[in-house]
């Protein structure tokens, strides 16, 4: 939650940022892509500094970061600092994510790691949800914006207390800092970052129409695939890249991909035209929010234990959660200008159903063929994908609300053309005439990127049903305690 609310919530309430601070709004958009650069950045190598200088130790560090970075942004005011210490909180805040998957993979027994992977799935289900809430409790209720930084620190002295309680003490394995892919790394790094940079700007900078955004992918695409192909041949990589060879781990990854993608029209898409079409703020779209977060807390566990019967099939459980998910689309589709968030209520409740049964049932699915001491590589291969995802998500939406909005507004200011050839409006009626083609062309775009996910949700249906099945886990076995000086991740 720590590390989740820190990338969401600051990029809510940038309209109050950049009141408080004297930001222009490109410089502004900043700020958000630098958070998403410098946690994509950790996701790869997050889990081997875990390893070298043990779990416990490396955790406690980042949370610790994390929450000083927290106390000292809001008294920057200056962008280019104020940047910089974005990409460092992006980078201490987005190697918590892959340690909590590494938990659960290696000190859960099957027994009961299901309910472990349900309390990772919050991630995605709970944490992004309620942050509008959040971020109009800080500013609507409070009217303190620097709340959208503090409010970590209670939640991330709760979690030292946890990590330092509750994660073994091990040795530090310091010999393998010799050897390391530190040339990949330095490939890496950059590369991933260009190239989050890039999808991120890329509606805003008109995509390849801008040098900047031209340069940033060939550059970054260059960087990675050296990135990659060096991973790949190194003896001690930082991600063993052959996992996808397995059929569940690539089909599942490009399964958690779309996954995500749809998952964003849940919250920030209505609230994003409720704020258009209504002139609504946070506090007003935040009941969306909370109707598809709160209920996580329950429904993610529920799902666990209905993957733990031996009659149930994980496949046909997420296959459920996306045709939810489609059909909340597919409501969401009839949008008019007329809707308040009440009318996105039965959308909400389906889509609370169906992320949970999707989620956990994927994570099951393509953990169970990797082994505890995998851990460390799949844990940072799934949030590259999750971070990616999530970015491409967004931006998918946006491109598709600037094409189509251009395709509307064509279509409605050709009918209109025909209407006022017949009449003679007024300067009034004029105004009043383009004022509702604006609205309108709200919604038909609106609606049209409901009907796309609706259907990219049903076209993913047929893809999950291939992936290998996997037995439900046995329960009835006694959880084993993990030897204090027992090594996380790789046999090396």
């Amino acid at each position: 939650m720590v590390a989740g609310l820190n990338g969401r919530i600051p990029g809510l309430v940038l309209a109050d940022l950049r009141g408080a601070l004297g930001f222009s709004l490109d410089d502004a958009s900043w700020l958000t892509t630098a958070y998403s650069a410098g946690e994509l950045a950790a996701m790869p190598f997050a889990g081997w500094f875990a390893i070298t200088f043990s779990l416990r130790r490396f955790y406690l560090a980042m949370l610790f970061a994390t929450m000083a970075l927290s106390v000292i942004m809001p008294h920057v005011q200056d962008l280019h600092l104020l940047l910089a210490l974005r990409v460092l909180h992006g980078l201490v805040g987005g190697a918590l994510i892959p340690l909590l998957m590494i938990s659960c993979l290696r000190f859960m027994p099957p027994s009961i790691r299901l309910h472990g992977l349900a309390i990772f799935a919050l991630v995605v289900t709970f944490s992004p949800n309620i942050a509008l809430w959040l971020a109009a409790l800080w500013v609507d209720r409070l009217e303190d914006w620097r709340w959208v930084y503090w409010h970590v620190i209670p939640m991330g002295l709760m979690a030292t207390a946890l990590v330092a309680w509750g994660i073994p003490k091990m040795p530090m394995a310091l010999p393998r800092l010799k050897q390391a892919n530190w040339f990949g790394m330095a490939l890496g790094v950059p590369g991933l970052i260009l190239l989050i940079v890039g999808v991120d700007q890329g509606v805003r900078l008109d995509w390849f129409h801008s040098p900047l955004i031209v340069a940033m992918f060939l550059t970054g695409g260059m960087f990675t695939a050296l990135f990659l192909v060096s991973e790949w041949n190194h003896p001690e990589p930082f991600n063993r890249l052959q996992l996808l060879e397995r059929r569940n781990i690539w089909l599942g990854f490009a399964s958690f991909a779309f996954l995500l993608m749809t998952m964003a029209t849940a919250v920030t898409l209505p609230a994003n035209v409720l704020g258009q079409l209504q002139g609504f703020r946070m506090e007003q779209s935040a009941s969306i929010g909370l109707i598809v977060g709160l209920p996580q807390v329950v429904l993610g566990p529920c799902v666990a234990l209905l993957l733990y019967q031996r009659c149930v099939d994980a496949r046909h459980v997420f296959a459920a959660g996306l045709a939810c998910m489609a059909a909340a689309c597919w409501l969401s589709a009839d949008i008019t200008s007329e809707w308040m968030a009440r009318q996105f209520m039965w959308a909400g409740i389906l889509q609370a159903l169906g992320q949970p049964m999707a989620l956990v049932a994927l994570l099951f699915l393509i953990s169970s063929v990797v082994q505890p001491m995998e851990g460390s590589f799949f844990a940072g291969m799934i949030n590259i994908v999750r971070v990616f995802s999530a970015t491409i998500g967004s931006a998918t939406i946006a491109q598709l609300m600037a094409v189509r909005g251009r395709f509307h507004t064509e279509m409605l200011l050709d009918k209109a053309g025909q209407l006022s050839s017949q009449l003679m409006p007024s300067d009034t009626a004029l105004e009043t005439l383009a004022g509702s083609v604006t609205q309108q062309v709200s919604v038909l775009a609106t609606a049209d990127i409901y009907r796309v996910f609706a259907v990219l949700a049903l076209l993913m249906i047929p893809v999950v049903l291939k992936l290998q099945h996997i037995p439900a886990p046995m329960v009835n076995r006694t959880p084993q305690a993990v030897p204090s000086g027992v090594p996380v991740g790789t046999g090396s």
